[in-house]
């Protein structure tokens, strides 16, 4: 996902090849130490989480978060509200947890792995804004589309600065938590939905302005809401809540702050 000159937000993705088994596992390793020259330790927990036995399994998606600076409470509840009102139109629901905190033992219906890069606060505004790159990528290989994805929080930060300082001091944590959300959601969209296309409206669509980035309201097309309802990941999660009810368990839906 890319910002440009025109205002708006652009991301590039190789064809994909349907993938949803637990063996991405060693696929993403690979990716990892492809990116980094070494394999994170959290990393590797996270990737373990993924093949445990399917017994205990919570009817839930989580999503394991990390942090180069822990973002403001603010920023860090606007985030995580405006990815859930996001994607619960489309009957997704996520478990949110610290991949450092992370215990290993926990089993989900499906898993991915944000990595919040540069600082997510409002500090240092200017009255420019720039053009900054990249604001959010998801991980591939072979054509496939993993679970990882990384969002830049200093080029988010970066576009939308100008338009951001006038917003009132006392609301601008909770309008760049949205924008950030927004770039996330996008990015799930591509994991949990499997595919590399793009719609034509919408938080689905290939470019966002500044404007849309910090709109009270912003959310998927019904086609784009569609392809996440018929996905492989919601019929895995409505078999899961079916189990759920058959022998009584809870849903495992709830959200973590840290």
């Amino acid at each position: 996902m890319e910002s440009d000159s025109s205002g708006g937000l652009r991301q590039t993705l190789a064809a994909a090849e349907p993938i949803r088994s637990w063996w991405w596992v060693a696929i993403a390793k690979k990716v990892e130490l492809a990116a980094t020259g070494r394999i994170m330790k959290p990393l590797f927990l996270s990737c373990v989480l993924a093949v445990l036995p399917a017994f205990g399994q919570q009817a839930s998606i989580a999503l394991y978060t990390q942090f180069q600076h822990e973002p403001p409470p603010a920023v860090w509840g606007a985030l995580q509200d405006e990815v859930n009102s996001i994607m619960a139109r489309s009957d997704l629901r996520f478990v949110w947890r610290s991949l450092s905190a992370a215990s290993g033992g926990e089993v989900w219906v499906e898993l991915a792995v944000i990595t919040f890069k540069g600082r997510c606060d409002v500090a240092g505004l200017r009255p420019h804004s720039p053009n900054p790159g990249p604001l959010g990528w998801t991980h591939l290989s072979d054509g496939a589309i993993l679970p990882f994805a990384d969002i830049d929080c200093d080029g988010i930060r970066s576009f939308i600065q100008k338009l951001l300082l006038t917003v009132p001091a006392e609301n601008r944590e909770e309008a760049y938590g949205r924008a950030v959300g927004r770039v996330l959601a996008h990015e799930l969209y591509h994991i949990f939905a499997d595919t590399t296309r793009h719609g034509c409206c919408g938080v689905g669509k290939s470019q966002y302005t500044v404007q849309e980035l910090l709109s009270t309201v912003f959310h998927f097309e019904a086609s784009e809401s569609l392809a996440l309802k018929r996905s492989k990941i919601h019929a895995a999660l409505e078999r899961a809540l079916e189990r759920a009810a058959i022998s009584g368990g809870a849903t495992g839906f709830s959200e973590e702050h840290f």
